[in-house]
């Protein structure tokens, strides 16, 4: 339990954003991407979404799958790429999405954090660059940031009133001008307070694995930092047999299984 905290508490209480409420039907979705297609990206941006295999590759797949590899109790991310129904899955518990709530199974009570926050945490760091595509979301402009000598240009991201959680948390994506991969996040965090934050945190994308016909991080790296001067890398947190799917895991998958709880934010 110890280590699940200490975990989320490494990972700087990066803000979830939940999916739509609405509740698509399973013959909708791929007429929903397509609608969702029409929408105008930032040239830059969508440099770096071409850059990773395309949005309209990514939005051809409807299943995501990781594995997080720990001490204890390694994780199995599945997620719906469509309706963000998510699950995760460890030898000593369970949580998820299943469309409308958030629930976790935990028998011996062994996690120690906030499932509201954690069950689709990490899929938000390891997706990017693609969910910068979200509906909801705000782009403007950010002075380039400096690593060793060398220039990351960036695009702003904010969310309007009412998307997720934390609508106020705001994230800066920098990228690698010779490649238009992405090289840098930054992201503030107010999932706690509620109110807008300066702290901004880095986290480091400089290793790729292709999965399906996309580029996802086979690791990211937070390193500690002072304003926007990058310090010193801690250690890498991995990503292994990640997979893409065409087809929809069935409802019941995501279902909250038979001695689960609900789960409101903020409980343990």
């Amino acid at each position: 339990m110890k280590k699940n905290v200490l975990f989320l508490a490494f990972l700087g209480l990066f803000a979830c954003k939940e999916a739509p409420k609405e509740t698509k039907s399973e013959s909708q979705p791929q007429e929903l991407s397509m609608k969702k297609m029409e929408k105008k990206f930032p040239a830059e941006l969508q440099k770096v979404f071409n850059a990773h295999g395309s949005l309209e590759t990514w939005r051809s797949y409807r299943t995501l799958a990781y594995e997080m590899p720990k001490d204890e109790n390694s994780e199995t991310h599945t997620v719906d790429l469509y309706n963000r129904k998510d699950r995760i899955d460890t030898p000593a518990y369970s949580m998820g999405f299943d469309g409308k709530q958030v629930w976790s199974l935990d028998p011996d009570e062994v996690y120690g954090g906030d499932p509201v926050f954690y069950h689709n945490l990490m899929f938000y760091f390891y997706a990017m660059p693609f969910v910068l595509a979200d509906d909801g979301i705000v782009y403007g402009e950010t002075e380039d940031l400096v690593f060793e000598g060398k220039n990351y240009p960036g695009i702003a991201i904010s969310y309007e009133t009412g998307i997720g959680t934390s609508p106020k948390d705001e994230y800066y994506i920098h990228y690698d001008p010779d490649t238009n991969q992405m090289a840098w996040l930054g992201y503030t965090v107010t999932y706690r307070t509620g109110e807008k934050s300066e702290n901004v945190k880095w986290i480091r994308y400089n290793n790729w694995n292709t999965v399906g016909e996309v580029s996802l991080p086979a690791s990211i790296t937070w390193y500690n930092y002072e304003g926007r001067e990058i310090k010193d890398a801690r250690s890498p947190v991995p990503f292994e047999n990640a997979s893409l799917e065409k087809n929809a895991r069935p409802d019941a998958f995501y279902a909250m299984p038979e001695g689960a709880r609900v789960r409101e934010r903020g409980t343990k």
